[in-house]
């Protein structure tokens, strides 16, 4: 099958899995599709809060040669089509959830391997919980079931609800002085500063009050309840320094994930996949 073919095929499936909804889903999530088209195998990569799928650029090759490969952005993000965008349906993860599910079925019967960084992680777990068919394994990046600090339950989710409303309220007053400011705390790397600016100018992209919606749709989720269901094989990866997911939350996720392997990689920040990508590969490939 030519490359040409190849894509004709996969925007058929497109056109047919979108045939009930008022967008297509390519257009609606800016899909791309990478890779081996014969291969037995494929990867779906979903993207976090403030990049989109080309934070995954620097991984793909790495892939490309035995894997069919998903990529596609997050609604509100990146360079999906901002009309799909609805405060409504995005003001929890489940409307991620949905889409998610229909991307997972443009993997045409293959086993797939979802890998999700940040808030994508739990929209993949909470996705594969509802239609476990559609998924062989989980990969999660820098993710959490709960940001929030729970005081009853001893959970430590690494924010308080003070913390939270600075942030919100920094975010609301003057959204390009938080950008200034979050971008090297979440990216680290401070040998690097061409990596705090790179992020600085993918949240510069967004429309201040869709950031500020979606990053109080992550912030105040609560899945917890989530982890024990998932049946599939999931690896767990947490960076060093990560101001978005403290250690002690990778822990909690691996002890509440049935048979979880996590790992602790030598990155810095919550963005390894940009910052350290040959310690994503060597994971990854480790796993998939």
């Amino acid at each position: 099958m030519t490359d040409h073919c190849y894509e004709s095929c996969c925007r058929k499936a497109l056109q047919k899995t979108s045939a009930n909804s008022q967008m297509d889903l390519s257009k609606k999530h800016n899909i791309h599709f990478a890779g081996n088209p014969h291969a037995g195998k494929t990867l779906v990569f979903g993207h976090g809060f403030g990049v989109d799928q080309q934070s995954f650029s620097q991984i793909i090759p790495a892939f490309e040669q035995d894997y069919h490969i998903i990529l596609y952005d997050n609604a509100g993000g990146g360079q999906a089509d901002l009309s799909s965008y609805s405060y409504e349906r995005y003001e929890s993860l489940e409307g991620y959830v949905t889409d998610l599910t229909a991307i997972m079925g443009l993997t045409r019967g293959t086993p797939a391997t979802f890998i999700g960084h940040s808030v994508s992680g739990m929209i993949g777990v909470m996705a594969a919980n509802r239609q476990p068919h559609l998924f062989d394994k989980l990969v999660l990046i820098g993710s959490s079931p709960r940001y929030l600090n729970d005081q009853p339950t001893s959970y430590i989710g690494g924010f308080d609800e003070v913390a939270l409303k600075a942030l919100f309220e920094a975010m609301q007053t003057n959204y390009e002085a938080w950008v200034i400011g979050f971008s090297p705390q979440a990216m680290r790397n401070a040998d690097r500063p061409e990596l705090a600016d790179q992020f600085a100018r993918s949240l510069q992209a967004l429309r201040p009050d869709i950031a500020l919606a979606v990053a109080k749709a992550i912030f105040f989720l609560d899945h917890r309840e989530e982890l024990p269901k998932v049946t599939k094989p999931t690896l767990i990866i947490q960076t060093a320094n990560d101001i978005v997911v403290p250690p002690v939350v990778s822990e909690y996720m691996e002890r509440h994930i049935p048979g979880s392997k996590r790992i602790k990689i030598n990155a810095q920040g919550h963005f390894p996949q940009i910052s350290a990508p040959g310690e994503i590969i060597a994971a990854l490939q480790s796993f998939v």
